[in-house]
């Protein structure tokens, strides 16, 4: 048993990929899935697709790297987080489509409870925000909306999951109906303090409890997979959401170390410790990961829950898969970079992607998309460099909260996901922050952590201290901006953040 292999499911492809002792990739496989926007800030998968291929290519990186599913140690799952998917517990078919993390058709109802004052209580069980970007009231839209299934679900008749129990529900032939601790904390649903469900967030969303998966440890025994599926009967021994999983990946196990992550949006997640982060900055605290170590129990205790501050910009690569699709400027998100080096700055032109609302540190679900400061002069290359400065500017803008939050001043920030492959991009980064940018060797964290925390648990890996041993930096990126030149232009961003927030309210 000489290999992990790691599931990882994203918001729009299902990625396998296998990693040996080294914590070296092996073989990888990928397949992309449909986006459906139905209605205006509406956004759905086909929760049965994404199984597909997630499916698919598991068996695609088994069959690619000559592998016989009897040499897979253990499986990690990782996952898109807050997509919600509801379905019918005898046959394993979705109510309807999943309502994607991205969706903001129930920011109205957020308004509401904020409204009735219980944003507070909120934020001190869960450690989120009210927002529609959580799963609570994407559920509740659920119940209230398709025909029938609120009495089905009081019966006990239907499931709620988030991706990682849908795929844990379809690898175990429906056997396993759980969950773990980080991807409950994004539900709003579920006390971090206690790391259970929390009965009054339940009647406040009028949730019953009848739906809701068990909540399992980070890195233990999940479930073990149908042998008909793979060829063998596999344990599944990790699960974590994709950004804690990347930030376990990353070997940032001490207090105070952070990584972001440059996926489909970009999160920048920083080790708390056993504290519970309280945010004064409109971050958010979280469970980054909870569960015993080799050999230990698998009831979940408190005192085995690591967490952290998170700040999630929801336009990260997005923003240049719409420079592809939507304004089609760009044939492939990899020409971005040359496009934007094609000038050397934007002329003061500044695009906000506030298409799916902003996030941290604003959390203005009616802010929308907003380009400035153009004229006749600005071309391609001039909205590339802005699309590529505007992630890296809302990143900087969530470093800013994270140290105010913290009172702690980061040292370095490491960085994974696709778009970090990016020189520019990372450059804008480190000038931006004002702090170096460490790009590891292995930029795959999300799916390595799946795979670390599945392997601890069957001592594929012994130890956090081991882990940490072959984490190495491939690149490093130092700040070049002065002070006076990096203030400026966070100041001028600003301005332009202004112009985008509260569009859609009128």
């Amino acid at each position: 048993m000489n290999f992990i292999l790691a599931l990882d499911q994203g918001t729009t492809s299902s990625r396998a990929l296998l990693f040996d002792r080294a914590g070296a990739v092996v073989a990888v496989a990928q397949r992309e899935f449909r986006q459906s926007f139905p209605q205006a800030g509406w956004v759905e998968h086909d929760a049965n697709e994404i199984w597909q291929t997630q499916l698919e290519v598991a068996l695609e990186v088994l069959a690619k790297a000559h592998i016989n599913p009897a040499q897979v140690a253990a499986i990690g799952i990782t996952n898109q987080r807050e997509t919600t998917v509801l379905w019918d517990r005898k046959t394993g078919e979705p109510l309807a489509p999943a309502i994607v993390w991205q969706d903001r058709r129930t920011a109205g109802r957020c308004d509401a409870l904020r409204a009735q004052g219980k944003e507070a209580l909120i934020q001190k069980k869960t450690g989120l925000l009210l927002d529609a970007y959580f799963s609570a009231t994407k559920l509740q839209w659920l119940l209230d909306n398709v025909p029938g299934t609120r009495q089905r679900a009081e019966a006990g008749e239907l499931a709620f999951g988030t991706i990682d129990s849908w795929l844990l529900w379809k690898l175990t032939g429906g056997r396993v109906h759980a969950t773990d601790a980080s991807n409950a904390s994004r539900t709003m649903l579920f006390n971090i303090h206690t790391l259970a469900w929390d009965d009054a967030l339940l009647k406040l969303f009028n949730v019953p409890r009848s739906v809701l998966p068990q909540v399992l440890p980070s890195s233990g025994e999940l479930g073990l997979t149908d042998a008909a599926l793979l060829g063998a009967a596999i344990p599944i021994t990790g699960m974590a959401g994709d950004q804690q999983a990347a930030t376990f990946g990353q070997a940032c196990f001490s207090p105070g170390m952070a990584k972001t992550t440059y996926g489909t949006g970009c999160f920048m997640l920083m080790n708390t410790g056993a504290v519970v982060p309280r945010s004064h900055q409109r971050l958010l605290g979280t469970v980054a990961w909870a569960g015993p170590g080799v050999g230990e129990s698998t009831r979940l205790q408190t005192s085995q829950a690591c967490y952290a501050l998170e700040g999630s910009v929801f336009m990260g690569g997005a923003t240049v898969q719409w420079l592809r699709d939507g304004l089609q400027i760009i044939e492939s998100a990899q020409d971005v970079e040359a496009l934007a080096k094609s000038v050397t700055d934007t002329q003061d032109v500044y695009l906000v992607p506030a298409f799916a609302g902003l996030g941290a540190p604003h959390w203005d679900a009616y802010a929308r998309g907003t380009l400035v400061g153009m004229t006749r002069g600005t071309g391609r290359g001039h909205l590339a460099r802005a699309a590529l400065e505007a992630i890296a500017l809302q990143v900087a803008d969530v470093l800013h909260a994270m140290r105010a939050d913290s009172g702690l001043a980061l040292r370095e920030m490491r960085v994974d996901g696709g778009a970090c492959r990016n020189d520019l991009l990372m450059q804008m980064q480190a000038d931006f922050t004002g702090v170096p940018v460490l790009r590891p060797r292995v930029t795959e964290t999300t799916a390595l952590g799946a795979a670390y925390l599945a392997g601890l648990a069957v001592g594929f890996w012994q130890s956090a201290d081991e882990i940490s041993t072959q984490w190495q930096v491939e690149r490093r990126f130092e700040p070049r901006l002065s002070d006076a030149a990096r203030e400026a232009k966070l100041a001028r961003w600003q301005q332009a953040v202004a112009h985008a927030r509260h569009w859609a309210q009128g």
